[in-house]
């Protein structure tokens, strides 16, 4: 493939990303227009694996609706690369439902996110992604890691180990 062909693409990949993302800020209903057939939504641990739009819709969009509320989305940074695209960014939105348990505090959060998509015949066929939900847990005053985050280093509150070598 050409630079010139490569740029196009890529063009292409982060147009059908913008388009989507819009899409969902906007809380479509009809995102078949944006993921292809074959699509597959992979999500770190808390989030699951979808392995089709359906699923997608009824256990990733749906509940984060109902749990979130008054979303803006805010995307610092994508990056497109042929048929592959990424961004980092966060959702600011209102803890307006249960989430992990955790009735609604009504609570503004931050959830934070990194999205990758591989988008084939102008539509996402692939997409694995990582959510900072034990961020938004923390902010809803839960710390999943019982005190035991790495962060207790950064505030100096407690020596990091060391190997033994």
């Amino acid at each position: 493939m050409s630079a010139g062909d490569h740029a196009r693409k890529s063009a292409e990949t982060l147009s059908a990303i913008k388009r989507m993302e819009a899409a969902l800020a906007a809380n479509s209903n009809t995102m078949e227009d944006h993921f292809h057939e074959d699509f597959v939504w992979r999500g770190n641990q808390g989030c699951g694996t979808k392995s089709s739009l359906a699923e997608f819709r009824a256990n990733w969009q749906l509940p984060l609706r109902a749990a979130f509320t008054e979303r803006d989305y805010v995307t610092e940074k994508f990056l497109a690369d042929g048929e592959w695209a990424a961004c980092f960014g966060h959702i600011e939105a209102t803890h307006s439902g249960a989430f992990m348990g955790i009735p609604a505090t009504g609570k503004r959060v931050k959830i934070p996110y990194m999205d990758f998509w591989h988008v084939k015949d102008g539509r996402i066929a692939d997409n694995p992604v990582s959510v900072d939900f034990a961020s938004v847990m923390a902010q809803l005053g839960v710390d999943v890691f019982g005190g035991e985050g790495w962060e207790k280093y950064d505030r100096g509150e407690v020596t990091p180990p060391r190997p033994e070598t």
